[in-house]
């Protein structure tokens, strides 16, 4: 490490992230993507918003028990109950902090929380003291503070860094501002309040004008030295600033930075990999980065100029951010030794052997369709059977689709409806149109079709398809994951795992209104 300043990354997908609609994740799960992020050697892991729910809560609880070379971050209101509960949720932590916060712009505080602008600098200075109860390690963000007034920000600021806030957070809530003016808005109040230099000035930007990393590199460049962001650029509407963004630039421009990121870039691209088939979205093809396409050339006269010198066309190495690192490839030959080895390098730990049995037999299982098995088909594989594990109120028990040039589709299929086996059949415009149909026929979901979407988890024609499916309903929205070599199975389990969450009443509190 070079005597650069060090630029802190704070992870938010388990919490940010997860707020995309559709994106929420089991407790397992957030335990999975918090030991990828471990790996990658964030500094800051947001596990989530431990008051919004029991299963939030439980889940930050899981990631503070188990991480132990990162901090652990829960969010709170500035409310009395959300920060005990927060406290309670990081109290196994090796190191925990709490992130509060409360609005500061005009809009907020006179439409949302009714409150006048003093009001709010006496809660927010009450929230800081109460959450040192728990930790000496507290942040405060003003929300909205992007379309929020300079000087009350910066009488905000100065009050809660006396009360003892160790970073203060700088959020383009709605992702309203532009590079020149953000930067401008962090210099001018590490100019202004009296105490800055007493915390780490950060910055959390949101994506709707498509500006996120960009107002995130350009606050960098005026001072702030921790950057909030996501995996993949996960988040809410237009998601975050994407992480693997962030760091390569940072890492990519050290001509321009005056401070470096200490991760393991190399762990970029698996991690990505993790998130998108957890939370069901996709990562574009000319994603930045952990696109497909990102290090792939078309044109002849790049591929030529790649050949001779890859810095013709590549300011980045592709092995660098984890593209074609060395994998153990697995086969119908590798034992459950293997099987438990290589899950457990992937952040998977089976808590039994029955547990183990369960995995080996779906490991056989595909090992017999597909010659090859790789680190994403066990990522898969895996959260297949966590996505069957729980909330089965309905799962598939047999599957027939008759398709033949010049008749129409025809699904037939038997499910298991709390409990009993119940038939279904349907026709409809293709397979999957009529395997949907024969579904509702049994279910009766309600509900309305927003996505379906298909990518192939590996290369090769065997490999497993990975399918996502986007249901709504009065106005709540989910999604479905289902992977299968077969792309038929792989739709109707999607279905079935979006129709599960259907069918269960939500629960989760939105952290910004803490409506449920």
């Amino acid at each position: 490490m070079s005597s650069k300043d060090h630029l802190f990354i704070f992870d938010t997908t388990l919490r940010d992230g997860e707020q995309s609609p559709g994106a929420s994740m089991t407790r397992d799960e957030k335990v999975r993507i918090a030991k990828a992020l471990e790996k990658l050697k964030v500094d800051v892991i947001e596990a989530g918003f431990p008051i919004a729910s029991p299963g939030d809560f439980e889940g930050v609880k899981a990631v503070a028990a188990v991480i132990k070379d990162c901090r652990v971050c829960g969010l709170a209101r500035a409310l009395d109950k959300d920060i005990d509960r927060a406290g309670e949720a990081l109290a196994g932590a090796n190191a925990g902090r709490i992130h509060t916060f409360i609005a500061t712009s005009p809009i907020h505080m006179q439409k949302k929380l009714n409150m006048s602008p003093d009001q709010v600098l006496e809660q927010a200075v009450y929230a800081v003291r109460r959450a040192l109860r728990y930790t000496d390690d507290v942040e405060f963000s003003p929300e909205d503070a992007g379309r929020s007034e300079i000087d009350f920000l910066c009488r905000v600021l100065e009050a809660v860094i006396d009360a003892g806030a160790r970073t203060v957070n700088i959020p383009d809530t709605v992702g309203y501002n532009i590079p020149h003016q953000f930067g401008s808005l962090i210099r001018t109040l590490r100019e202004r309040v009296v105490n800055a230099d007493k915390a780490v000035f950060s910055v959390h930007c949101h994506n709707d004008l498509g500006l996120a990393t960009a107002n995130s590199l350009a606050a960098v460049r005026n001072g702030a030295r921790q950057v909030e962001c996501t995996i993949n650029g996960l988040g809410e509407r237009a998601g975050n600033a994407a992480l693997e963004e962030i760091v390569m630039a940072v890492r990519t421009r050290q001509d321009l930075f005056d401070c470096d990121v200490r991760l393991d870039t190399t762990q970029i691209v698996p991690c990505s990999r993790l998130v998108s088939g957890i939370t069901g979205f996709p990562v574009q093809p000319n994603k930045a980065v952990v696109g497909a396409n990102a290090f792939a050339h078309e044109a002849g006269i790049h591929q030529d100029g790649v050949l001779k010198n890859r810095e013709t066309y590549e300011i980045m190495r592709a092995e660098d951010v984890g593209w074609n690192a060395n994998r153990m490839i697995l086969g119908k030959h590798s034992g459950r030794n293997a099987l438990r080895s290589r899950l457990q390098e992937l952040g998977v730990v089976l808590k039994s052997e029955e547990e183990l049995n369960a995995a080996f037999s779906r490991f056989k299982d595909l090992a017999d369709k597909k010659h090859e098995i790789f680190d994403e088909d066990l990522q898969a594989l895996v959260s297949d059977a966590s996505l069957e594990a729980t909330n089965e109120r309905v799962k598939l028990v047999s599957l027939r689709v008759c398709s033949e040039t010049g008749e129409i589709p025809k699904a037939n299929l038997i499910l298991m409806l709390d409990g009993e086996e119940q038939p279904g059949t349907a026709i409809g415009g293709g397979p999957v149109d009529a395997t949907f149909k024969a579904i509702e026929s049994i279910v009766n979901s309600g509900t309305v079709l927003k996505l379906y979407s298909v990518n192939a988890i590996t290369s090769g024609t065997d490999a497993q398809g990975e399918v996502t499916v986007r249901l709504e309903k009065g106005g709540r929205i989910v999604n479905g994951q289902g992977a299968d070599t077969d792309i038929v199975v792989a739709s109707a389990k999607a279905y079935l795992n979006a129709c599960n969450k259907i069918l269960l009443a939500p629960t989760r509190a939105h952290p910004q209104t803490g409506d449920v």
